[in-house]
């Protein structure tokens, strides 16, 4: 795990947030993302992933929401100061049943932050994006409390992942008007499933210089994995260029 002092603290204040709102529900927490897998950037957020036993009470998400906003910090990060968190939650009955998309029980992000505070309450919903970051996990994540990672964040099957990939690619492509790095470092990771590169590589895509990062994409081409490019992982791939694109011309390097 690759954090600060601080945001070790501001770690262990989530998991008693966590803990304290959830109470014997919660079964599980999970560090992961970039504090696991290559290192918190300037303007990273925490990321956490929580298990529980049973569906959260109106009391509990209210509860929860109130902390969270609390202590997570709002964008842009001030260098030594709180991170933004995003906090994911998911029923292990969901879990066990395996259906896609996969449904969390609440999620806190700072991209969320206006809607909760003008009223809003984080209810359940199923979304592509859940299930690449349970893949994620699975791969990748550290047990804060509860089971190691094998244990609890289920197997997604390859098939719910080349679909959430498809799925999800619209979404992020209309958010290449704003933070086009983000985004490429999202593709970057769906693209790392895909054509067999490491986790670590795809992270380290972000802190490349820009004309340095088609090293990387060349890497990931798929025929160059020794696997037909099928209409997903074109598709894939034609999204990573375009976000590339963007962030080289946003950069002044184009």
């Amino acid at each position: 795990m690759q954090t600060a002092p601080h945001q070790n603290e501001q770690i262990g204040s989530a998991l008693g947030i966590l803990r304290r709102r959830l109470g014997d529900a919660l079964l599980a927490v999970y560090l992961h993302g970039s504090a696991v897998s290559g290192g918190l950037r300037p303007q990273s957020d925490i990321d956490l992933l929580a298990v529980v036993g049973s569906g959260l009470t109106e009391s509990q998400r209210n509860g929860l929401l109130t902390e969270l906003l609390c202590l997570s910090g709002r964008h842009p990060a001030v260098p030594g100061g709180l991170r933004g968190l995003e906090v994911m939650v998911f029923c292990r009955s969901d879990l066990a049943r395996g259906n896609y998309p996969a449904r969390a029980e609440f999620v806190y992000g700072e991209w969320l932050r206006e809607a909760f505070e003008a009223g809003e309450s984080p209810m359940p919903e199923r979304d592509p994006e859940y299930s690449l970051v349970l893949a994620q996990a699975r791969q990748e994540a550290i047990a804060l409390c509860g089971p190691p990672r094998n244990e609890v964040p289920p197997e997604v099957p390859p098939e719910h992942v080349r679909q959430a990939m498809r799925d999800a690619l619209p979404d992020l492509l209309d958010g290449l008007h704003g933070d086009a790095r983000n985004v490429l470092l999202t593709l970057a990771r769906m693209t790392a499933r895909t054509f067999k590169v490491s986790i670590e590589n795809a992270e380290a895509v972000i802190r490349m210089p820009l004309d340095e990062v088609h090293g990387l994409r060349v890497a990931m081409h798929p025929r160059l994995a020794g696997e037909p490019e099928s209409n997903s992982t074109k598709a894939i791939r034609e999204a990573f260029d375009k976000a590339l694109a963007r962030a080289q011309i946003r950069a002044g390097r184009v």
